[in-house]
């Protein structure tokens, strides 16, 4: 259907006297993937379906169906207006006064080279070369080559008239190996899945993906070989890849204003940040910039709505290391008495999820400081980047992580390679002990396709651009630490 026809179509099934809205959503995912240059079966899978919203009186019902036809959407409506109608006068919030999209708009991007407009050969071709280029050495023991392609059309329509088209279409290309020598094994790949992008083909050009399989061929023995990093109270350089997943789990979720509010406490855990902290709490030094940004190139949760349809634009969550705002869109907003709080955040999987607050495009805004000169005011430290594992408490507080790269630093260079590195420490007094933050030079564009949270789970994709950073005084481990 065009919007203009499921408009229609929500005009006639949605019930009277009630606010109602129309989220309409179509999935399209493929992946192709070579393993020790064998093709794997391809997988391309279509989906679409429908969520409806019903507000009467006080209560608010939702209910998703993938009958497509006037008569399913009609069933879902009665089914919403039956669930909105039995939580009226019995929920924390009044959804009657609940802040309601009021702008209508489409949103789409740049693509220069479409999935569809490339032979799936071509593609086969180009990961079939990566996975090769890998290879070549018997300590490798297994290559993948992959790329996925994940395109999400969404229209909302409601019924104060407002129409909102967007499109999303999203690469993650994927090339790890895993190196042994009978004793070890190390695994190394392009980023730790956290290079996906917006955008089409052309992505695999601008990251340089057939470029990259020999260079982590060859970290992966350099690293299989590498001594095990040692134990001790050290400084560090942070790369942009693990800055990802530093930033994402002990920022974003921290952040996240359901979470908060205690809406995960019987899932993914609370936080340790309260609402009394936002606008006072110290998170970290004055150079600690970190903004939520709908607007750059490339980054996988650029957008011009969330799925409420409220418009979306640049706010700053972390100004000079003072906490400012939590991560929520208008309904938590509502439950904080502080509507002036929503930002465009609020998202789901897929049609058959209601949207809860998410991460978006989180990022932290890069500095003035050289990646020579984050490494060259360290006179013994380490290099830390690629994440491998992560573990992080219920409340966002005390976290451990590990990484694929990581290098000594001795009187300000890199030298030696070593293994099996992570590090280890609390939020606050971490993020305090960041003392530079790398220049635009520094500064990735990167992504991930898996973060999860809510119940029934949603996996959503997370955008975040990060530069180095250097912290000091950082507990960093190897294998034994």
């Amino acid at each position: 259907m065009t919007p203009l026809e499921i408009q229609e179509v929500l005009a006639r099934i949605a019930p009277r006297g009630t606010w109602c809205s129309l989220r309409w959503v179509e999935n399209h995912n493929e992946n192709l993937t070579i393993r020790d240059d064998m093709l794997l079966p391809p997988s391309a899978t279509t989906d679409r379906g429908a969520m409806i919203t019903v507000v009467s009186g006080e209560g608010q019902g939702m209910s998703a169906t993938s009958d497509l036809s006037v008569g399913g959407l009609y069933q879902a409506a009665r089914v919403a207006l039956d669930w909105a109608q039995a939580v009226n006068d019995r929920g924390v919030v009044d959804f009657s006064k609940a802040p309601r999209p009021m702008k209508s708009g489409t949103w789409n991007h740049s693509i220069l080279q479409p999935w569809e407009d490339v032979n799936p050969a071509e593609l086969i071709d180009r990961l079939r070369s990566a996975c090769l280029s890998m290879g070549g050495d018997e300590r490798i023991v297994q290559r993948v080559a992959s790329l996925s392609r994940s395109k999400t059309e969404t229209t909302l329509v409601t019924t104060d008239g407002v129409i909102i088209e967007q499109s999303h279409d999203r690469l993650i290309p994927w090339l790890q190996v895993l190196a042994s020598d009978g004793s070890d094994v190390q695994s190394k790949s392009n980023g730790g899945r956290s290079d996906a992008q917006l955008g089409g083909i052309e992505v695999l050009d601008q990251i340089g993906f057939d470029q990259l399989g020999h260079g982590i061929r060859e970290d992966a023995i350099e690293t299989l070989l590498a001594p095990v990093c040692p134990n001790g109270v050290m400084d560090a350089v942070i790369g942009p890849a693990q800055m990802v997943l530093q930033v994402h789990e002990s920022i974003g979720h921290a952040l996240e204003l359901d979470r908060i509010l205690g809406d995960e406490r019987n899932y993914a855990g609370t936080s340790f940040v309260k609402d009394s902290d936002l606008g006072s709490l110290r998170w970290g030094p004055e150079i600690l910039d970190v903004v939520i940004d709908p607007g750059v190139d490339g980054e996988v949760c650029s957008t011009g709505f969330d799925d409420e349809g409220l418009e979306a634009e640049k706010v700053s969550l972390i100004d000079k290391g003072l906490l400012v705002r939590g991560i929520g869109g208008s309904l938590s907003a509502q439950r904080l008495d502080n509507p002036e709080a929503a930002m465009a955040v609020t998202r789901a999987c897929s049609w058959n999820r209601p949207p809860i607050d998410r991460m978006a495009n989180l990022n932290v805004e890069p500095g003035d400081t050289s990646m020579s000169e984050l490494i060259g005011g360290i006179e013994n430290g380490i290099w830390l980047d690629v994440n491998s594992s992560w573990s992080i408490d219920d409340r966002r507080w005390k976290f451990q992580f590990g990484v694929e790269d990581a290098r000594l630093i001795e009187n300000g260079e890199l030298t030696t390679r070593v293994k099996d590195a992570g590090y280890r420490s609390t939020t606050i007094p971490f993020w305090n002990s960041l003392d530079a933050v790398g220049d635009r030079d520094t500064w990735q564009v990167r992504g991930t396709p898996n973060c999860g949270k809510g119940e029934p789970n949603q996996m959503v994709f997370v955008g975040h651009a990060m530069p180095a950073c250097r912290f000091r005084g950082l507990e960093v481990f190897g294998r034994e630490g």
